[in-house]
């Protein structure tokens, strides 16, 4: 049932079967519609969510009325709030299904008792959270020294099964541009 997660954390420590046989009888697979929201802004997020099959989003609403993504989750990767999450703060986020998905949802307490049984894990989220950090530290970068339309291209030759899944508006808000803009790229005219 929950295969995925294990797989995953294979690729960076080894679990014992024990340690297995504990983790999988704290975990529950959830179906998420689409559309869907797990964290709206102001809620404390107490979750992390593992995304088994799917696309979610992590995004705020900006002085404007406007939708802004911030990050993007697929398959095999893990989203939350990690602020109001490690903080018990009300979050400044929505997380959102933006396809319908299946996910591993560990709550807080759930987790920090696992951490205690299963040391070894906490290397593993260790490793997930300086991935995720790196990430969102390229993407900053990458707004701040690329052309609109260069951020474009350079996400579709990285991942252009990725850029064809996702709604474009969202996909334009993530790289700091109107959806507008975003067609006149996909057609040429820029």
């Amino acid at each position: 049932m929950h295969q995925s997660l294990f797989d995953h954390i294979e690729k960076f420590i080894t679990l014992e079967p024990s340690e297995i046989d504990t983790l999988e009888s704290c975990l529950s697979l959830s179906k998420i519609k689409k559309k869907e929201h797990v964290l709206q802004e102001g809620q404390i997020c107490n979750t992390l969510y593992f995304i088994v099959k799917g696309c979610m989003r992590q995004y705020i609403i900006n002085s404007k009325g406007t939708e802004q993504t911030l990050q993007f989750g697929i398959e095999n990767w893990w989203i939350t709030d990690y602020l109001s999450y490690h903080n018990h703060t009300p979050s400044h986020f929505y997380i959102q299904a933006v396809e319908n998905c299946e996910v591993i949802a560990i709550e807080k307490p759930t987790l920090e008792s696992i951490l205690i049984q299963i040391p070894n894990l906490e290397r593993y989220f260790r490793i997930v959270s300086q991935k995720s950090f790196g990430a969102a530290q390229m993407r900053i970068k990458f707004l701040f020294t690329m052309s609109a339309e260069e951020r474009y291209h350079h996400i579709n030759n990285l991942f252009p099964e990725f850029v064809q899944r996702v709604p474009q508006y969202m996909l334009a808000s993530y790289l700091d541009f109107s959806a507008e803009f975003m067609s006149k790229i996909r057609a040429g005219k820029i």
